[in-house]
């Protein structure tokens, strides 16, 4: 029996203004890494494509470190037809700077305006059209369930780890989370002050035992 190929992306891309700014997020890349760890534990080949962070990438693991959205598009797009299962765990900046300055913006400069332009959707193309089990992540910070489920079902996703930011709530890093998690198939169960770690073992216990049908 073929030993199963799991696909991790985890962590923040950054995308450049000038060569020293860039526009980017709070993610730590935590929940991937674990992820990436448990897969690795029951025995799985893992690959993770990971953003700028500061976790020593763990032993046991392809890693493959990228800056950007576009670089971790192409990162994944050459390893995802050859994987079982994907967990999209990153999180990918959904601008980037249309014309990123080649020197230093000066402070005295008189008017900077960034023109945006947005990223490539990865995850959505991923659900198009797959042989594989895909694992999306949400961050919200209202109507949690409603704007979850409208991600699986628009993202084509299998399953759905969905979280809800709020100014007291503690999200990113090693801290105990509260989780939704949600499938296509309409099952959905909360969890709640789990450790990341914990938390993954969960979430790879589901998406191994998923009925892809």
């Amino acid at each position: 029996m073929k030993t199963p190929l799991v696909l991790v992306t985890a962590g923040p891309t950054r995308e450049r203004i000038d060569p020293v700014r860039y526009i980017s997020n709070y993610s730590t890349g935590t929940f991937g890494y674990k992820i990436a760890e448990e897969a690795r534990d029951r025995g799985c080949r893992v690959v993770l494509i990971t953003g700028p962070v500061s976790i020593e990438s763990p032993s046991g693991v392809k890693t493959i470190h990228v800056e950007s959205a576009v670089e971790m598009q192409k990162a994944v797009k050459a390893w995802a037809n050859k994987a079982d299962f994907i967990f999209m765990a990153a999180a990918v900046s959904d601008w980037r700077v249309r014309n990123s300055a080649k020197s230093k913006i000066k402070k005295n400069s008189e008017k900077v305006l960034l023109e945006l332009k947005e990223n490539p959707d990865i995850l959505k193309t991923l659900g198009k059209s797959k042989t594989y089990l895909l694992v999306g992540f949400a961050l919200e910070t209202e109507n949690l369930a409603g704007n979850a489920m409208k991600k699986l079902k628009s993202k084509g996703l299998d399953i759905i780890v969905a979280n809800k930011l709020t100014k007291s709530y503690k999200l990113f890093g090693d801290n105990k989370i509260d989780v939704l998690l949600m499938d296509r198939h309409g099952a959905s169960n909360l969890y709640k002050g789990l450790s990341k770690g914990k938390l993954a073992k969960i979430i790879l216990d589901k998406a191994f035992s998923f009925d892809i049908k």
